[in-house]
């Protein structure tokens, strides 16, 4: 190992250690005092605004001269509007219930034993993402919320806007009398700081949580030595069902595609219920093209639209982040749920039909995190569920599923009250 690989190692070490601290001292932090901690790191976001957008141009700057894909700039820009909803949620997280110390059940043995299970935090989170810096800031403050210390590597193409969001948060720390080890930052672009967060630093981390392209988290899940929270790519499907409304259906798939097309909640396939093809299917096809949107239809669909490109076996399993959407034309609610086990990635689906022994039906057969009835896709976001902000949508079946909030990110403890007891 050369010296300067060895420094990095050291480095990352250290900073494992201090996570260890930070979780304690968040363990001893009160409620009020997370709540104050939020709300500062809030004021310093919009007090520092025009730093953090000058060093987002920058990261802009380098993106456009190393080609970086549209999606991805997208995902990357920053403007006023944008930077003011950062701080709204950071707001809206301190808004939320505390869920350190709450009691999920509590109940009493035969013998007198009182039985709690409780809330508390998981310890030291690792949260290693691309190309969002709104990340740096919604992981601060769910992990804050939950009582977490989080390390925070983000991409090379976001490091200039995270290390000025990174600045704020430890503004806000520091104002509500809490540790900077509570919130880190990695400050290279070193990519084998990736591999020492995934080794554990000396058991330091927890949980390990990738948001990011499917190679990342591919590699996370491969190589992490510790518990890792899934975060799949939004493989989306909608259903319109022979039972659907047509304006309804036209509102909930145009807007569910193509309000914006790089998030992870974008429906990527189109599926239309055979039996009402010909009717539903034109309307919402030109709805769609209209607002710039490429389709690739299988043969059943380009019979009933014409000029469609020809869908791919591909195309069922391509996450575009976007103006691009899958189509293809099944049969009824079994064929619809049939194609999303096959092809989905248990991210979000929806059904539109005004049927509620389909909209049941697609709701017991299809198991995805997030399953909807006449909405759209683009709800998949831990904001609209009421958490404030989210560290991502789990599609994992252990632990936590769907967006990811500051409840998710809590374990329990069972805690046993007696007055004497021994066991025979």
């Amino acid at each position: 190992m050369d010296d300067a690989a060895g420094g990095l190692q050291a480095t990352m070490r250290a900073m494992g250690q201090a996570a260890r601290e930070g979780a304690r001292a968040l363990r001893l932090a009160t409620p009020a005092q997370r709540t104050a901690a939020l709300t500062a790191i809030a004021a310093a976001i919009r007090a520092d605004a025009s730093a953090i957008l000058a060093a987002n141009a920058r990261d802009l700057e380098k993106a456009g001269a190393n080609g970086l894909t549209a999606p991805m700039v997208e995902r990357l820009m920053l403007n006023e509007a944008r930077l003011e909803g950062v701080a709204a949620g950071v707001e809206a997280v301190a808004a939320i219930p505390d869920p350190l110390g709450v009691e999920t059940s509590r109940w009493t043995r035969p013998n007198g034993l009182d039985i709690a299970r409780v809330r508390t935090p998981i310890g030291v989170i690792a949260m290693i993402f691309e190309s969002r810096p709104n990340v740096t800031a919604d992981a601060a403050a769910l992990t804050l919320r939950s009582g977490n210390a989080v390390i925070l590597r983000g991409g090379s193409e976001c490091i200039e806007s995270n290390l000025a969001i990174h600045a704020a948060v430890l503004k806000g720390l520091e104002a509500a009398g809490l540790p900077a080890q509570v919130v880190q930052m990695v400050r290279t672009t070193d990519r084998a700081a990736v591999g020492a967060i995934l080794s554990g630093l000396d058991r330091s981390i927890d949980l390990i949580i990738p948001r990011g392209g499917k190679s990342l988290v591919a590699r996370v899940q491969a190589e992490a030595r510790a518990p890792v929270l899934g975060h799949l790519e939004g493989l989306n499907h909608v259903f319109v069902h022979a039972a659907a409304d047509l304006e309804k259906a036209v509102a909930i798939v145009l807007n569910a595609k193509m309000r914006r097309v790089s998030v992870c909640g974008s429906a990527e396939t189109l599926l239309v219920d055979r039996a009402a093809a010909a009717e539903l299917l034109p309307p919402i096809a030109e709805a769609l093209i209209q607002a710039g949107c490429e389709i690739r239809g299988d043969d059943a669909a380009r019979a009933i639209v014409a000029g469609l490109e020809t869908a791919t076996v591909e195309d069922w399993t391509t996450e575009y982040l976007a103006p691009i959407i899958a189509l293809a034309v099944v049969d009824g609610v079994a064929g619809a749920a049939e194609h999303i086990a096959a092809y989905g990635s248990g991210h979000t689906d929806a059904i539109v039909t005004e049927d509620e022994a389909a909209a049941e039906a697609f709701i017991s057969q299809v198991d995805s995190a997030i399953v909807l009835v006449n909405a759209s896709t683009q709800f998949a976001d831990g904001g609209e569920f009421g958490f404030g902000a989210e560290i991502g949508i789990a599609t994992d079946k252990l632990h936590a599923r769907g967006p990811v909030g500051a409840e998710q990110l809590t374990t329990f403890k069972y805690v046993v009250r007696g007055t004497g007891q021994t066991r025979p």
